[in-house]
């Protein structure tokens, strides 16, 4: 995902913790197909925001889940391809947005021309952006902190301070994040690295919580469920950047690390993030090759990892399907093929962004419409896709409510 840097902090990870964390994270990953619990709403020993108590309402007549199915059945299929496409148009013209809204995408990320000077001001975007309020559009950003800022106002340390940090007091950072974002109107925080680093020196470092698998777990865990009242947090990059080192903007960095290596050394964030109620997941662009050479975000075998030994349940989204093409590798020239493809491979949500405007996220919408109608993607597999952005979307509208 593009991002831009505000500063850049060195700070040294926490050290190494007792083994014994490490092998009750590798037995769990070893257990497979857990259902992800809810997150907890226990303190964490820091005062932090907490949302207003909501009274309690009926009990719903049907799950959420299938809710969400008989939403996507009335759709057609043109429909249900544009709900599981995320866009971007850049500027602060809110009725661009609504425009470009109004063709029923699932989702619009916030990137850096998308945000005014004030949060009132976004709060007017992000409203704009709201056509059908019963089921409103995922409206995301990524406000890591540190690094990675788009909200000027955001005034909390991000991972380059936190890995120095007690879980604590990343809870408290995370639940301050989430409720300035949730004030602005943003309902979705791609915010959450849960790469560990592979050294100091790494790419990835300055936006991890550190070297050590163990203390970036905990870190995440507690970011999650410091987010969790305010915005639905987001787990990147899958199945993790440390490991494969080098800018996936301008590369498809790889690795030969093996799946049992990964389990150990790279997994446990993301087991303890999913653990946490995470409900999205963010693929990468990297290739752990001894596992599948295809970048992740393509591959039918890391999602299925991701599924069923990791136990996630939620929406998986690529990062910017843009990044693939300037790779520069022939075989991801085509965004509107490779938005197929990771479908395909078990993606519920393509980002299409870098200021590619509108018509980058009709075309992706239209080559899924023609995917399914060539046979190239299973309409059942749209489908299901599609649910699982509806059903985000519709927990979204019952969260504002």
């Amino acid at each position: 995902m593009r991002v831009f840097t505000r500063r850049s902090h060195e700070s040294h990870a926490a050290g190494p913790r007792a083994g014994a964390v490490v092998l009750l994270l590798s037995t769990l990953l070893a257990a497979s197909a857990c259902a992800p619990n809810p997150a907890s709403s226990g303190g964490a020993g820091v005062a932090a925001p907490t949302a207003h108590t909501q009274s309690a309402a009926p009990a719903p007549t049907s799950s959420p889940r299938s809710r969400a199915q008989d939403a996507v059945a009335r759709m057609d299929l043109a429909q249900q391809a544009s709900a599981v496409v995320m866009g971007n148009t850049p500027g602060t013209d809110p009725t661009a947005m609504r425009a470009m809204m109004s063709r029923g995408f699932g989702g619009f990320i916030l990137m850096g021309s998308n945000v005014p000077a004030t949060p009132d001001e976004l709060h007017a975007i992000t409203a704009a952006l709201t056509t059908d309020p019963a089921l409103p559009p995922l409206i995301a950003t990524d406000e890591e902190g540190g690094d990675v800022v788009r909200l000027p106002w955001d005034d909390q340390p991000g991972a380059d301070v936190l890995k120095a940090q007690s879980p604590a007091v990343t809870r408290a950072a995370f639940a301050r994040r989430g409720m300035l974002l949730a004030q602005s109107g943003v309902t979705v925080n791609f915010g959450v690295v849960a790469d560990v680093a592979s050294s100091p020196e790494s790419f990835i470092y300055d936006r991890s919580f550190g070297t050590d698998p163990t203390a970036a777990a905990e870190r995440v865990d507690a970011a999650v469920r410091g987010e969790a009242s305010w915005v639905s947090s987001t787990l990147k990059h899958f199945p993790g950047h440390g490991a494969a080192e080098g800018d996936s903007h301008h590369m498809i960095p790889s690795t030969g690390m093996d799946l049992e290596t990964w389990r150990s050394q790279v997994a446990p964030p993301f087991l303890a993030g999913i653990g946490a109620g995470a409900p999205i997941v963010m693929m990468g662009h990297l290739a752990y090759t001894a596992v599948d050479a295809q970048p992740a975000s393509l591959s039918p075998r890391w999602h299925q990892i991701l599924r069923d030994d990791l136990g996630f349940r939620g929406v998986i989204v690529t990062d910017d399907l843009d990044m693939l093409v300037d790779s520069g590798d022939p075989a991801y020239a085509d965004e509107v093929a490779d938005a197929v493809q990771a479908v395909v491979a078990g993606s519920d949500l393509v980002l299409a962004l870098d200021g590619a405007g509108p018509d980058t996220a009709q075309k992706i919408a239209d080559g899924l419409v023609a995917a399914v109608r060539s046979g190239a993607l299973p309409a059942d597999r749209l489908r299901e896709a599609a649910s699982r952005v509806v059903a985000l979307r519709l927990d979204v509208a019952a969260r504002r409510h």
